[in-house]
């Protein structure tokens, strides 16, 4: 098929790269414009744009596609079918009504649960206990359009944003390849208004622990925050990102030290710090982290 790419992070490369593996033809790929990054704050290109022009393929970034001039580029390129995963702009109705057989986009939940911006994080953060993958037809609500294919995954016991993010990738890629595949055969599924839930955007705000929650509560926010924006707690006035945790027994003053190995009392339980980033330095397991900057029993976090 002839297919208009539309995405921007890390997330959405395994997906061009599978589509261009399967043989289809991109005609273009949109992503979002290259944005100050480093130290030097210099333009930098979205992980999309550099795999495809890697790929040598054209590569659009307009600001908007909101003017009828971005709207007619779109069209003339007369494909078949957009695909857009994490792209980052909303699509005008002229937009997802241009190509032949319209819009699919892929979602990294099982819809209509955590429609919006941060569904990975969300279902860590929320305790769900699966989540998953699914390739649905785009409308002018958000991430409202009926679905195509989906495919369910358990998320793991000590699991991560990071990790979670990686597999879903993966799903999506192979997802819709076979959606593509089999496209006149699909059955398209309204979604029920029952279960519909919204997942908003990381707030930085969010990223402090409170250590007076349950252990359960503490562990799933270190887990779905990491490795960005990275859950935070402060040891004598220095800041550590919390990167991984598991659940822990033990119990004491919400965030007393209990032992020389990051177990840490919550308001009820424990969580054992796994993974953490002292500031300017590079994430270490606890282990490594610990020789270098002891926290020993009796500490308070």
């Amino acid at each position: 098929m002839r297919i208009i790419f539309m995405g921007t992070p890390d997330f959405s490369v395994p997906v061009l790269d599978a589509l261009v593996e399967a043989g289809h033809e991109i005609a273009a790929v949109y992503c979002q414009p290259p944005r100050p990054a480093g130290r030097g704050k210099k333009d930098r290109p979205s992980p999309v744009q550099a795999r495809a022009e890697a790929l040598g393929l054209e590569v659009r970034h307009p600001v908007s596609l909101k003017t009828s001039e971005a709207q007619a580029e779109f069209a003339a390129l007369n494909a078949d079918i957009a695909v857009v995963v994490a792209y980052g702009l909303i699509l005008p109705q002229a937009v997802l009504d241009a190509p032949a057989k319209g819009c699919l986009n892929i979602h990294a939940s099982l819809l209509p649960r955590w429609r919006g911006a941060a569904p990975i994080h969300r279902a860590i953060m929320a305790g769900d206990a699966e989540t998953g993958v699914c390739i649905m037809q785009m409308e002018a609500g958000l991430d409202t359009g009926p679905v195509l294919l989906r495919q369910a995954t358990p998320i793991g016991a000590e699991e991560t944003t990071d990790q979670l993010h990686d597999r879903l990738s993966a799903m999506g890629a192979a997802l819709i390849v076979t959606a593509l595949a089999g496209l006149d055969d699909l059955v398209s599924e309204p979604q029920p208004e029952e279960g519909v839930t919204y997942a908003a955007k990381i707030d930085k705000a969010e990223a402090k622990i409170d250590w007076t929650r349950q252990a359960v509560e503490v562990d799933r926010k270190i887990r779905g925050l990491s490795p960005f924006p990275g859950a935070w707690c402060d040891v004598e006035g220095e800041r550590l990102k919390l990167l991984a945790s598991r659940l822990a027994s033990g119990s004491g003053a919400p965030g007393e030290v209990l032992d020389d190995a990051l177990t840490v009392a919550c308001g009820e339980g424990a969580v054992r710090l796994t993974r953490l980033q002292r500031a300017g330095k590079g994430a270490q397991d606890a282990d490594v982290f610990l020789r270098g900057r002891p926290v020993p029993a009796g500490s308070r976090l």
